[in-house]
């Protein structure tokens, strides 16, 4: 339904139509020509259809399309963050009083009056010398030894063999003893054995040795090479000199003196060179002169010898090969023979330096301190009232040494603190039975190895007390050196 309004009309004057719109309703009131209000009107729906649907007719299409996959991922994340913080004040604190101005007119008269001799004392100071190389210790070191390892081979220990000699080889990883006997009897027929351990293998065992070399007779001494670390030497009872090589197993013997006219008549002790017509039980070389050596003897002489002598050597026997003999010096004896000798290893550029000096060890009991330049020890030290079988040096402190002695203990003498009695005795042996060798190693000076009679070996470990210079050693072992008589 619709609502039109009525268009309004124009005509002329006096037509009908207008007339009768005049006359409608209020015409009378308005006037002539002019209309009367607008009104609405209804009227019916008129409906107009489409021509052009009709025409195109009935006509629908179907489309679809299609996208990819949405690949879709889930992510999460989780931040925490805490911080604590406090903040504490303190109560104030009352400023402090000023202190009293001193008298200054009175302490500068006092200055003017010390200062001449407080300028003198610290000039004193300043030119001494008397705290040179002194160093502070904090810490009291603690001088204890304890037992790293016990080592040894059960056949020859079952045989009753003792170790007669240890020996550390170039690097330091590698202990080697020798078995034989240093008792009364003929071990002339007796088979030994020398034995060798690698201490830095993992699965170190015991009373398994590494390498086993088994010797036609007793093994009185052994050394291995300097510089050659599988290289090791051995003197035997029967008097040869043999020379092996550990790196090889399936036939270590590199060398032999053999059984002739020109080699050893009695037991090899020790291997020097040359022969004397004294009975040689100890040798040790110079660090610093190739040449020279020091012999300990049978009769308790300890002698001073070199290979560069020239003179002709009184044979017992004919041999084919020129003796010379070596010795010139003699020192003053001990009471027995002499087992041990060791040379200083340190060395100072002075006429009465360190590297003059030597230890000595016998059946007396006695460590003597010789100067190669006198004939009189320096110092005697009474360590046992049985017999020492080895004395050395410590390879890093000049004050230092190890002995070993016939009831079976290890003596470690620090001259710094003590040159009437041992800074440590440790029990080798727990029956009292002696000991026969000892050795520092040089590569790692905190081992030192022992032999027993009982055929075991117990490397010991030094603790730092034994390793490291104290303040002012070297300059006390000078000392020493140079209490040679003039």
């Amino acid at each position: 339904m619709a609502t039109l309004s009525q268009p309004l009309l124009f005509g002329q004057a006096g037509s009908g139509s207008a007339g009768a719109l005049a006359t409608d309703g209020a015409a009378s009131a308005e006037g002539p020509w002019r209309p009367g209000p607008l009104q609405d009107e209804t009227l019916g729906v008129a409906s107009v259809p489409s021509q052009w649907r009709g025409i195109q007719g009935v006509r629908g299409e179907t489309k679809s399309c299609q996208t990819t996959s949405i690949a879709t991922a889930e992510a999460g994340t989780q931040a925490r963050k805490c911080t604590d913080a406090q903040v504490q004040t303190e109560a104030p604190v009352p400023p402090a009083p000023p202190a009293p101005r001193p008298d200054a007119p009175g302490l500068l008269a006092f200055l003017r009056r010390v200062e001449p001799a407080v300028t003198r004392e610290l000039s004193r100071n300043w030119q001494s010398h008397a705290f040179d190389g002194f160093e502070v210790t904090w810490t009291e070191p603690q001088q204890t030894v304890t037992c790293l390892h016990t080592l040894g081979y059960p056949p020859a220990q079952e045989q009753g063999l003792h170790v007669t000699s240890v020996s550390w080889n170039a690097t330091g990883s590698v202990l080697a003893c020798a078995y034989g006997r240093l008792d009364d009897g003929d071990w002339s027929t007796l088979r030994s054995y020398v034995c060798a351990w690698n201490l830095d293998r993992r699965g170190l065992h015991p009373r398994q040795p590494w390498a086993v070399v088994e010797v036609p007779s007793a093994t009185m001494c052994l050394a291995f090479h300097p510089t050659q670390p599988s290289q090791i030497a051995g003197g035997l009872y029967s008097g040869e000199v043999l020379l092996w090589d550990l790196g090889r197993p399936e036939d270590p013997l590199l060398w032999r003196t053999g059984l002739t006219e020109d080699s050893h008549a009695d037991p090899v002790c020790q291997p020097p060179r040359g022969e004397t017509e004294v009975g040689a039980t100890a040798v040790a070389l110079s660090s610093f002169d190739p040449s020279l050596f020091i012999l300990g003897t049978e009769g308790g002489f300890p002698l001073k010898c070199s290979l560069a002598a020239e003179e002709a050597a009184l044979a017992r026997m004919p041999s084919s090969v020129p003796l010379r003999a070596p010795v010139r010096f003699a020192f003053s004896p001990h009471g027995g023979p002499v087992y041990s000798v060791s040379c200083s290893p340190f060395h100072r550029r002075r006429p009465a330096c360190p590297r003059n000096l030597f230890l000595s060890a016998g059946t007396d009991g006695h460590v003597h301190l010789y100067s190669m330049l006198q004939a009189q020890p320096l110092a005697s030290l009474r360590l046992s009232p049985q017999y020492l079988f080895a004395v050395r040096w410590s390879p890093v402190r000049p004050l230092v040494f190890a002995a070993a002695s016939g009831e079976g203990d290890v003596q470690l003498f620090d001259l710094q603190r003590s040159s009437q009695k041992p800074a440590v005795s440790v029990e080798q042996t727990q029956d009292g039975s002696p000991v026969y060798c000892l050795e520092f190693n040089s590569q790692q000076p905190q081992l030192l190895a022992a032999g027993d009679a009982q055929g075991a070996v117990k490397v010991w470990r030094l603790s730092s007390a034994f390793t490291e210079q104290g303040p002012r050693e070297t300059e006390d072992l000078d000392l020493l050196a140079a209490e040679v008589a003039t």
